[in-house]
């Protein structure tokens, strides 16, 4: 039974095993909605499918069980929610906000660099010079066939403020550009697909790596656009191998499939008061 108004989510995507830097993050988002006597719903991120495989999803569940954590609800399955997605484009399309945009990736790539900062918190910008005439999107009845991408204003600067790094300020034209919310593949994109869920659901704060900080930025705009109040933040910090590489997928020996087979008990592989 919950007591108060707080609404967290868990929301992995199951394209791979977890390792301990998920177990942080979903640990703190447990744990934070149980203190505050809220809820805590599961949401399965599952629109990649050439990546999202139905073990990963077991095994997610399994990793989830061994740490103990629980969460209020059925499931919120993404790939089956496509028309919350399309109500969002259209949305963003009536107020001219979003235009079709048939540039590739290694176009960008080939045409700017990315800022100095962490790759991997950075994007290349795309260049103003790029984007259609207003009013180009009125000739698109459906999203599929083209990138679609959200037109920022150069120089607004987006300020929240995070649990763990206190204010937080990006610019769009010079941290971030126009970004993607529709994939030319017909798939929604991260940022579109997060914002109408967290907004659908009424998700009250979101617990997530920082490595998504930047994103937060992008999801605050689509937050106002889709005329909704922001969650509040809190971003956890990455876990580090012993080269001060981020841990990833790919990290076998880290995966949390790897102790549970081994018999470690969750508390005894990870301090989660760290």
């Amino acid at each position: 039974m919950t007591t108060s108004t707080y609404k967290g989510r868990l929301a992995p995507t199951p394209t791979g095993e977890f390792h301990l830097g998920h177990a942080r993050t979903f640990y703190t988002a447990w744990r934070r909605a149980r203190d505050a006597g809220g809820s805590l719903a599961l949401r399965i991120e599952d629109l990649d499918a050439q990546r999202c495989r139905p073990e990963f999803v077991e095994g997610m569940l399994a990793d989830f069980a061994w740490m103990g954590i629980d969460w209020d609800g059925e499931p919120v399955v993404q790939s089956r929610r496509r028309g919350i997605y399309e109500a969002a484009w259209r949305r963003l399309k009536e107020q001219d906000l979003i235009y079709p945009c048939t540039r590739s990736r290694k176009e960008l790539r080939d045409c700017v660099r990315a800022p100095h900062e962490e790759e991997e918190m950075r994007e290349p910008l795309y260049p103003a010079a790029w984007r259609p005439e207003p009013g180009a999107a009125a000739a698109y009845a459906e999203p599929a066939g083209v990138t679609w991408r959200f037109r920022t204003s150069e120089g607004e600067v987006v300020r929240f403020s995070d649990v763990r790094k206190g204010e937080v300020a990006f610019t769009a034209g010079v941290d971030f550009g126009d970004f993607a919310v529709w994939r030319r593949d017909d798939v929604p994109a991260y940022e579109l697909a997060v914002v109408a869920d967290d907004l659908e659901m009424g998700i009250t704060e979101v617990v997530r790596g920082e490595d998504l900080l930047l994103s937060t930025a992008r999801q605050i705009l689509l937050y106002r656009a889709l005329g909704g109040d922001p969650p509040g933040w809190c971003h956890e910090p990455l876990v580090r191998d012993e080269n001060g590489k981020r841990l990833a997928k790919r990290y076998d020996a880290l995966s949390l499939r790897s102790f549970r087979e081994r018999g470690t008990a969750f508390f005894q592989c990870y301090d989660t008061d760290s």
